[in-house]
């Protein structure tokens, strides 16, 4: 019974919602790094982010649960599917940080130059097909 680093995150939130659902599965899983990385965010890359592991053995079991996982789309409050407004895709990535912006770049420019975590970027919804940045509109 060996180990295996299944995936790699950068915070612990998303590495725990994984870790919960492969569980509910019945894969024994483990996290590895994440106290470090919790502690500072800017060591992730230093010790290459928070390591899922799991059973060798399990390997094709987690990567379909992963692959359905990826596969459902988001929806709203009301069960409503997002979609992507220009090509109305369903395959968008949610809590993307966004860099088109004035306060964005501005943000990324003072961090390189005071060596500190940039402090702001725009949370929005990413269109895996066309690249499209969009958010919901309030209704």
């Amino acid at each position: 019974m060996s180990l295996i680093t299944f995936k790699t995150f950068d915070n612990a939130i998303d590495a725990h919602i994984l870790k919960i659902k492969l569980e509910s599965e019945g894969i024994t899983c483990f996290l590895f790094d994440e106290n470090i990385v919790s502690v500072n965010p800017l060591y992730s890359n230093l010790v290459g982010g928070i390591k899922l592991k799991i059973n060798e053995e399990d390997l094709s079991h987690a990567k379909n649960i992963v692959l359905e996982l990826e596969q459902t789309p988001y929806t709203t409050d009301d069960e409503q599917v997002i979609a992507c407004p220009e090509c109305k895709s369903t395959r968008i990535e949610s809590g993307y940080k966004s860099m088109r912006s004035l306060g964005a770049v501005i943000s990324a420019i003072a961090s390189f130059l005071l060596f500190i975590f940039p402090v702001y970027r725009k949370t929005v919804y990413k269109c895996l097909e066309c690249g499209n940045e969009f958010r919901m509109k309030k209704m």
